[in-house]
Parts: structure tokens; C-alpha cells; sequence
């Protein structure tokens, strides 16, 4: 069944259009939520804007010296497309800011994930939130809570360990962080590495790591059952530290008033997402899609933030990007979507995908965005081919789950001129929905000529000429 109140549809995206005032009966909505308040005691953002801005002044001092002294920040990055900061600009730095090799690098790293300082390739650049860091408290807390969720970057994971092991904590980590906020005060690290320990089996057990067939007899393992973990969650608790997440020692962790916060601002929106009609936020990327396909702009866009919410920044953009490879081109459109909800932190994957077929426009649509380009004319970064390519892919989806008025008016937004230039050009991009796109569109249509032309033009395709 579908809808008949009229909607705005993400399938759109080509060359997107301002959209007509929706009708009234469009923007009856339910009451909002009264916002909620954070639990007393939580300081007022200023302050804690002042915190962030304190706790990061040497990586803004950096990042503000790299957009003068370089030329707003070129080739302030090493070759080796990390973003490492190279010798010879961390010299200059040295000299110019009297600090020494490793707190300039410390604070370039900083820097990176907080959004201060953006990285494209071997070259950097001042980000945007380095313009508004004095005026704007939000873009503060925006670049603190970028660094916080990059926490596990912020200091090297233990060589020692087996990167799987170091995962499973990752992962476990934001169950620990909430339990700190709930008790609002110290606690012992036996306590969080007996919470840590029982989350981690929770993960296995999920996973059902069951051997199957005849099993060796067990062979009695000499340690305890927390020696694996211990060395993962002091590493854990340190890197939190090093962000200004929570204060370390005395066999003690204690959320500082910022980590405090931001962990209340996860679990709400983690509630908000369970509360809400869709719910979308334990299943798997492709299936929270789905579901999202049917949600307004600003609700979808809620959706994804919880759902990122609950996750690991960089398992949630591996997992975007697995459902963005699928058949299902309005799945594709949708996850890139939701990676310009996760922001900054999703650009070295997004590029890294950039040279895939499939995902190429995409891919560089929101590499312009991320740019600064205004979305209305990101198109024009693609070649004449790319943008033909995505808006076949674009029909595609609307072919598969729009209706047939939607994908007659999707001709409004290709570039070519005329029918028959189109009909010309998308034979030539070699997508692999090119018939059933036409033949959708021919049925759909309701000029016979046009529809006979777009027939002919799928049976050319079909038979390879």
C-alpha cells in the first residue's frame, strides 16, 4: 500500500529542486517531545563550551598557525595520506609556537578530530569550525563531541594485542561510559572491567561463536579470565582521558563534566530512537534504511543520528557502505545520506570508495559537499557520464519503489536537453538497470511517442545494440 499524502521523497538526487510548500495536512505533526534537560548539576553549554575551548587551545593555537603560516594549511600534511603531520612543517611549527615535536603533533592530531584542521590526500586545510571556534559555543561542542567519538584514535592500541580483542572493546566502551555517567562519580576499575568483561561475552555470544563438528578436549589456560581485558580497558581509560573524557588514576575513572554531557546526549538520543514509531536502532544498516525510506527528511535524518548514536563511528560507515554496495540503488542514495549525518569522520572511507563504479557519484557528491560546495551545485563535479550514470541509478530507485507519476517527472532532472539525447547517453553509461529502467519509464510515460522511442531504446539495449 502507499501513501497519498504527498512527501518529500530522497529519491531525488540529481540536480535536486527547491520543493512546493507542502499542503497543510503535510505539517500536522504530533506534539514534539518536550526537550530534556540534562541531569543537574551538568553545567550550562557556555561552560562547557569553555571547558572544550580550554581543553583544546593547543590544538586550536595549531591549527590556526597552520592556516597563516601555510597558505590556509597546503602541504602541512606528510605523503603518506593520513593526515601525518610532515618533519618539516612540524620544525617550523616548533620554532614559531615554542612548543616542542611532540606537543605540536599531539595537537595537529587533536586538531583532525576535532574538525579543526581537515585533511584531503597530502594536503591540509583549516576546517570550518576553526572560523566560528571564538563565536559559535555549538561549533565548539560539535568539534569536542567529533573528538570525543574518535576517542579509540586518540592514542595507539596496544601492538600486544589481537586486533579483534582490541574491537570487542571498542565496541563494549560505550556500555562502561554509561555506567560511569550513572553513578556520577568515581568507580573502581575492578568494577568497570567486571562490567567490561560481561559486555564482551554478551558481544561473543551474539555472534554465537559456536564450533561446530568434533572439538580437541580443552586445554586449561593458566590466566584468569580478566588478564586479557585488563590491559585493553587501561588503554581504553587512558586514550578517554586524553581526550578530556573522564580523569584516570588512583584505580579510579570519573567522568569529567564534558564526557559526563556527552554521554547523556548519546543515551538521549539512543532513547528518543526507541521511543520513536520507526526504532530502527539495533538493526543493521541496510534494514534501518529501509526503514528510513518511508520517513520524512528530518525524521530519517533523527534515525540515523541515533542509530550512529549506538554504534562506533567507524563500524557504523563500514556497515553504510556494505548496504551502499547492494542492488538496491534508493538503499545507496539513503546511506550516503546518513554518512552526511556522520560528518567529517566518514571521509577517508567515503574517498576510498571513490573509485568504485558504483559508488563513484555518490562518492563524489559528498566529497563536495564535505568541500564546502553548496549542495545545490555539488553536481557539477561529475562528468558528463557520472552524472548520466546516477541518474539512471536514481531511476532505479524510483523505478523500484516510487510511483509511476514520480519517475516521469525524475526526466526533469537530467541534463540532457531532449529525449532523444538522454535515450543516447544512457545507453552508452553501461548501467546495469538500463533496461528496466526504460521499460519502466516507457510503461509509465503518457505520451505514446515518447513511450515508443524509450521502448525501442531498451530493446536496442537489451539485444546489445
Amino acid at each position: 500500500m502507499t501513501s497519498r499524502i504527498p512527501r518529500d521523497s530522497r529519491l531525488r538526487l540529481v540536480r535536486p529542486r527547491p520543493l512546493a510548500a507542502a499542503p497543510s495536512a503535510v505539517n500536522q505533526r504530533r506534539p514534539r517531545r518536550p526537550a530534556p534537560r540534562p541531569p543537574e548539576g551538568t553545567p550550562a553549554p557556555a561552560e562547557l563550551a569553555r571547558m572544550a575551548r580550554s581543553g583544546l587551545a593547543d590544538a586550536a593555537r595549531v591549527a590556526r598557525w597552520a592556516d597563516g603560516a601555510l597558505g590556509p594549511g597546503r602541504d602541512g600534511a606528510g605523503s603518506d595520506g593520513k593526515g601525518t603531520l610532515s618533519d618539516e612543517t612540524a620544525g617550523r611549527a616548533v620554532g614559531d609556537l615554542g612548543l616542542t615535536a611532540a606537543q605540536v603533533r599531539a595537537a595537529w592530531d587533536t586538531a583532525r578530530l576535532a574538525g579543526l584542521i581537515e585533511v584531503h590526500g597530502d594536503s591540509a586545510r583549516p576546517g570550518w569550525r576553526l572560523r566560528a571556534w571564538n563565536r559559535d559555543d555549538s561549533a565548539v561542542l560539535r568539534g569536542w563531541v567529533a573528538l570525543f567519538d574518535a576517542w579509540s584514535l586518540a592514542s595507539p592500541e596496544p601492538t600486544d594485542r589481537e586486533p579483534a580483542a582490541v574491537a570487542e572493546v571498542v565496541s563494549a566502551m560505550p556500555q562502561v561510559l554509561s555506567f560511569l555517567q550513572l553513578s556520577a562519580g568515581p568507580v573502581p576499575v575492578e568494577q568497570l572491567l567486571d562490567l567490561l568483561e560481561q559486555r564482551v561475552t554478551e558481544l561473543r555470544t551474539e555472534r554465537c561463536e559456536i564450533p561446530y563438528g568434533p572439538q580437541p578436549e580443552p586445554v586449561e589456560e593458566p590466566e584468569t579470565a580478566d588478564a586479557p581485558l585488563a590491559p585493553l580497558l587501561d588503554w581504553a581509560l587512558g586514550a578517554l582521558a586524553s581526550v578530556g573524557a573522564l580523569t584516570y588514576g588512583d584505580g579510579q575513572a570519573t567522568l569529567t563534566p564534558l564526557g559526563s554531557w556527552a554521554v547523556w546526549v548519546k543515551l538521549e538520543q539512543i532513547c528518543v530512537a526507541a521511543q520513536s514509531p520507526a526504532g530502527n536502532i539495533e538493526v543493521a544498516a541496510e534494514e534501518m534504511l529501509r526503514g528510513c525510506a518511508q520517513l520524512r527528511p528530518n525524521a530519517a535524518r533523527a534515525e540515523y543520528r541515533a542509530w550512529l548514536a549506538a554504534r562506533p563511528v567507524g563500524s557504523a560507515v563500514t556497515e553504510l557502505l556494505g548496504a551502499a554496495r547492494g542492488d538496491d540503488a534508493l538503499l545507496r542514495g539513503l546511506a550516503f545520506e546518513a554518512l552526511r549525518v556522520v560528518g567529517a569522520p566518514a571521509e577517508p572511507d567515503v574517498r576510498s570508495v571513490a573509485d568504485e563504479p558504483t559508488l563513484r557519484p555518490y562518492a563524489l557528491l559528498w566529497l563536495a559537499e564535505h568541500d564546502g560546495i553548496d549542495p545545490e551545485d555539488a553536481h557539477e563535479v561529475l562528468t558528463r557520464e557520472e552524472a548520466t550514470w546516477l541518474w539512471v541509478d536514481t531511476a532505479a530507485a524510483v523505478a523500484d519503489h516510487g510511483e509511476a507519476p514520480m519517475l516521469v517527472r525524475h526526466l526533469e532532472s537530467a541534463l540532457q536537453p531532449t529525449v532523444p539525447r538522454l535515450l543516447d547517453e544512457v545507453r552508452a553509461v553501461g548501467h546495469p538497470r538500463t533496461v528496466q529502467v526504460l521499460v519502466a519509464l516507457a510503461a509509465a510515460h503518457p505520451d505514446p511517442a515518447l513511450a515508443k522511442a524509450v521502448r525501442r531504446a531498451a530493446f536496442q539495449v537489451h539485444t546489445g545494440g
